[in-house]
């Protein structure tokens, strides 16, 4: 096999597979569905989760990338030639999520710049809307671009794909040695602020308070499961890529409890800090703290904006350390997400770095520009939704099943990984990923499927009808076809014949692995 980029150290790829795990979903998204789910109690069944599915496909993914020493596509093709496109589909499902990610970073941006004079005044809402996002048009209208988010959109791509061009070594692992700890620091000064401040002990104890009522009811289970799968930045070809950059000798079932355990806490850690500062702002407004309980684009750019107003001093550095925050999380997350088709284009094509990262890059970032138009916010609220549910939890239900039950994988992977690591894999691996993975993936899938389609192609009156209420025209092309295009271009790459390199382009290919 052909040689291949590494990392520096060990420490470089834990960082590097931490600050993917490590995204906008773990501030925004875990404090609101912990709360509502039986707050303290939910970590009972998310920590079940994190050790019979998230670290088991960690270990999975890591040990495919390392055995096969290949990008997505090319691990899979490896297995078997015939899966090579499951590998594809994964990438353009990270293809599709950078594409309107770097998006939300860009706002972040933005409003780090807003926080030093709190720009977005009492009405934070009508700000984000009106002022700074200029939604004017309806769903399914993409109106005109939006300078406010264009230019800082442009500043994450150059930033992106010039730490992309450097490589693995120079480039990825640099970068997360400097923003990981630099978010680690930042964050934690964040929620030392905030449970100093008045009504944050209301919050936390909202947070913390077990309902153990819940635990008997199966969606909080599948929410566990939900939660866990969407943080740990499992089944869409990153973890693959990046496990491939090891050495040959690489403890890979401690990296994955590292890695795993790492974003877990971090995510506790930012449930802490959010729910301090939401119980600080129901007392100020003077509501029970579920009344202000957000999550999402409305925590980040509404409810945290207005609270930040209400801080008793030192308004602008907490906002600008929070917007930081965010955009450093993100950064790291887009690198990963981003070098997953690097990767690919340059194995399947044999072109340098370089290339792969103008035409990959390059093309993510033009087609970035539909989400940073006056319609954009609608267009990134229907594909987040669809290509979440329908490309990477569905991708996650396909590659445990076809890698256990299809392919019978499962044991070669163990012997591959147990045989370099210091913990070793035994039966609760196997049945992890062989029963209950699959069991509660196909579950939800079941529940996604039926609550999406029944409305769409039966007409059944008593459902929910479709996503946030959307027509069924802009659900359709920007919802169901983004999903769908990305299965259907993943095939197209798949059946396109790899390419054999020159001499030149070997020895070109081997000096940018060194």
């Amino acid at each position: 096999m052909e040689t291949r980029s590494q990392w520096g150290t060990r420490a470089g790829f834990i960082l590097a597979a931490v600050g993917s795990a490590v995204g906008l979903g773990n501030i925004w998204r875990f404090p609101a569905v912990a709360y509502d789910n039986g707050g303290g109690a939910f970590l009972i069944p998310y920590l079940f989760a994190l050790l019979t599915a998230g670290i088991p496909i960690l270990i999975l993914e890591f040990t495919m990338g390392h055995k096969y020493r290949g990008s997505a596509p090319l691990t899979y093709r490896r297995m078997n030639k015939k899966t090579e496109f499951i590998g594809w589909w994964a990438v353009l499902v990270a293809f599709v999520i950078s594409t309107y990610y770097s998006v939300i970073i860009a706002w972040a941006m933005s409003y780090s710049v807003f926080s030093f004079n709190l720009n977005w005044g009492s009405d934070t809402g009508a700000f984000l809307m009106g002022d700074y996002l200029k939604r004017t048009v309806a769903p399914g209208e993409l109106g005109s671009l939006v300078p406010g988010v264009l230019i800082p959109l442009i500043l994450v791509w150059v930033i992106t794909l010039g730490i992309l061009f450097k490589g693995v070594k120079k480039g990825i692992e640099i970068a997360n040695r400097i923003f990981i700890p630099a978010l680690v620091i930042v964050f934690l000064i964040i929620v030392i602020r905030a449970i100093t401040l008045p009504g944050a002990l209301d919050g936390l104890e909202a947070f913390f308070t077990p309902d153990f009522s819940r635990i008997l009811d199966p969606e909080v289970w599948v929410a566990a499961y939900g939660q866990i799968f969407f943080s740990l930045s499992i089944a869409f070809a990153i973890m693959i890529t990046y496990s491939s950059y090891l050495p040959k000798k690489s403890d890979l079932t401690n990296n994955a409890f590292i890695t795993g355990f790492g974003n877990s806490s971090f995510e506790i850690l930012a449930g802490i800090g959010v729910f301090a500062i939401l119980g600080f702002m129901a007392g100020q407004v003077g509501v029970p703290v579920d009344e202000v309980v957000s999550a999402g684009v409305g925590l980040a750019f509404v409810v945290f904006p207005e609270i930040i107003n209400q801080f008793p001093g030192l308004n602008a550095l907490f906002g600008f350390l929070f917007f930081a925050s965010l955009v450093l999380a993100g950064l790291t997350s887009l690198m990963s997400i981003s070098e997953t088709y690097i990767s690919g284009l340059m194995d399947k094509f044999k072109i340098s770095r370089g290339k792969a990262v103008a035409f990959g890059g390059g093309t993510a970032a033009l087609i970035s520009l539909l989400f940073a138009t006056q319609g954009g916010l609608y267009l990134l609220d229907a594909a987040d939704y669809f290509i979440n549910q329908f490309g990477v939890a569905l991708l996650g239900l396909i590659e445990v099943v076809l890698i256990a039950w299809v392919l019978r994988e499962i044991k070669n992977l163990k012997e591959h990984a147990n045989e370099i690591s210091d913990i070793k894999l035994g039966s609760w691996w196997t049945v992890s990923l062989s029963f209950i993975t699959p069991i509660v993936l196909g579950y939800m899938m079941y529940g996604l499927f039926k609550l999406n389609l029944l409305k769409q192609f039966t007409g059944e009156e008593n459902t929910t009808g479709n996503y946030e209420g959307y027509s069924d025209a802009f659900i359709l092309w920007g919802g169901w076809a983004v999903a769908a295009g990305a299965l259907i271009v993943g095939i197209i790459m798949a059946i396109t014949k790899w390419k054999k390199p020159s001499a030149n382009e070997e020895e070109n290919l081997k000096k940018e692995a060194q």
